[in-house]
């Protein structure tokens, strides 16, 4: 008796994960499987396929000990207990966790090592953020000018040619920290790629470069900072490929005058990005374009469409009292999934509980999908958390129900089962995924 391709793949799969089997040693023995199984010859790509997809999507991830530190440090309460009663749990990858520029709390931002990080600790999902370089080639970036924050250009050869390079006096010393900066338009993709990453960080009040790029915050790390690979968005689309997440690119406003150099325009900047995609075989369900710009967002809408249906539109007008009217024009658009900051989210109500707001309930009556960020990104809750948790510790007004680092998880559980968010960019995905595997948020 025959069995489909898709059981095979099932059993198959469900061996390669009991047994702990590498994919190599599968594939070794494959050809004698499909035999015994009774596969034609046109299965195996499709049997392959399906094979791998399924071990990386069940392989084990590693979260490391700070999940299980924030479910202690939170005050009880059933949501704790809840949390708690997962910590022995086998844990896999989440599409509900999304890595923000990888893992960037304790890896440089846009590295092949932050990626590998981020997929490691279960985000099901890896952002690139997408600018070009002088010979217009896509790189990974979070700004087209942060060369100078996020890279060791200037230490390198490479700092004269920045818009504006480092200057210093007769003895030396550095006087103009507070106003270099270092574009990837400055640079060839080639010249890019001997750069290497660092955790974003200047000291503008600075004399030298050594103390301008010694500035990483205290909450953060230099411990995994010795080198960082930077990556082109093709060598991310086939890096992220290989460790089998999804991708969610976002096109970064360009900081010079378009159509660049005559006729690079925007449109031709949006359509390459998923060029990119479409050229390494990666299906559009497996990526979720991000902008800010909402041109960019209506353009991929009607032009490419099957890419354009998932696209993101970051809403960073920070704005509590968009209208529920305003909100159905974006849908009228085509937009069918927004992305604006957690506090935007957020309210806290007359007992002091934390609850959506008008903005989120908005955009639920709308029929929008919410993504949001950015988990993780802040320093310590106990000292107010910042600029993300604005609307729930008292910067604006609001009582400040804030004041541990369990918070985080009280925060990330009204975003899921209140506002209903579908993702959570984080700047350290093990906190997300752990919370995602235990409300089972795939």
């Amino acid at each position: 008796m025959r069995l489909s391709g898709f059981f095979t793949a099932l059993l198959m799969a469900v061996t390669v994960v009991l047994s702990q089997n590498s994919l190599a040693e599968v594939a070794r023995d494959l050809p004698e499987k499909q035999a015994a199984f009774g596969l034609y010859d046109s299965q195996r790509s499709d049997l392959r396929k399906k094979l791998e997809s399924f071990r990386k999507k069940y392989a084990r991830v590693h979260l490391g000990p700070r999940p299980f530190y924030l479910v202690n440090e939170m005050d009880e309460s059933p949501l704790k207990d809840k949390l708690k009663r997962c910590e022995n749990r086998r844990f896999t990858s989440s599409k509900f966790s999304i890595g923000h520029r990888g893992a960037p709390m304790q890896f440089p931002e846009h590295t092949k090592e932050s990626y590998e990080a981020a997929a490691r600790m279960g985000a099901g999902i890896v952002e690139c953020d997408v600018t070009f370089t002088k010979d217009e080639a896509l790189v990974c970036r979070h700004s087209q000018c942060d060369l100078h924050t996020t890279t060791n250009i200037l230490e390198t050869p490479l700092a004269q040619q920045c818009t504006v390079p480092p200057e210093f006096d007769a003895q030396g010393k550095l006087v103009n920290a507070a106003d270099i900066k270092c574009c990837t338009s400055n640079i060839t993709v080639a010249e890019f790629k001997t750069l290497e990453g660092k955790m974003d960080a200047a000291n503008t009040n600075a004399t030298s470069i050594a103390e301008y790029m010694n500035a990483t915050p205290n909450w953060r790390t230099d411990v995994y900072a010795a080198r960082g690979t930077l990556l082109t968005h093709a060598e991310s689309i086939e890096l992220l490929d290989a460790l089998g997440v999804d991708f969610t690119p976002e096109l970064k406003a360009p900081q010079v005058e378009m159509p660049y150099q005559g006729d690079f325009s925007q449109e031709a900047y949006a359509q390459k990005m998923l060029d990119e995609y479409k050229q390494a075989g990666i299906h559009s369900k497996r990526v979720w374009p991000q902008s800010f710009n909402y041109e960019d967002i209506v353009y991929w809408i009607n032009h490419d469409p099957r890419f354009g249906r998932q696209a993101v539109y970051l809403d960073g007008t920070y704005n509590l009292d968009v209208t529920l009217a305003e909100m159905e024009t974006w849908v009228a658009d085509g937009v069918k999934v927004i992305a604006p900051p957690m506090w935007v989210l957020l309210d806290v109500n007359a007992n002091g509980e934390i609850v959506p707001s008008q903005y989120a309930l908005n955009a639920k009556e709308a029929g929008l999908k919410i993504i949001t960020w950015t988990l993780e990104r802040s320093g310590l809750l106990k000292d107010n958390g910042g600029w993300y948790y604005q609307t729930v510790n008292g910067d604006t007004g609001n009582t400040d129900v804030i004041d541990n680092e369990g918070d985080v998880f009280e925060v990330l559980d009204v975003l899921a089962q209140e506002v209903g968010i579908i993702g959570m960019f984080s700047d350290w995905p093990a906190t997300t995924t752990y919370y995602a595997n235990c409300m089972r948020l795939r």
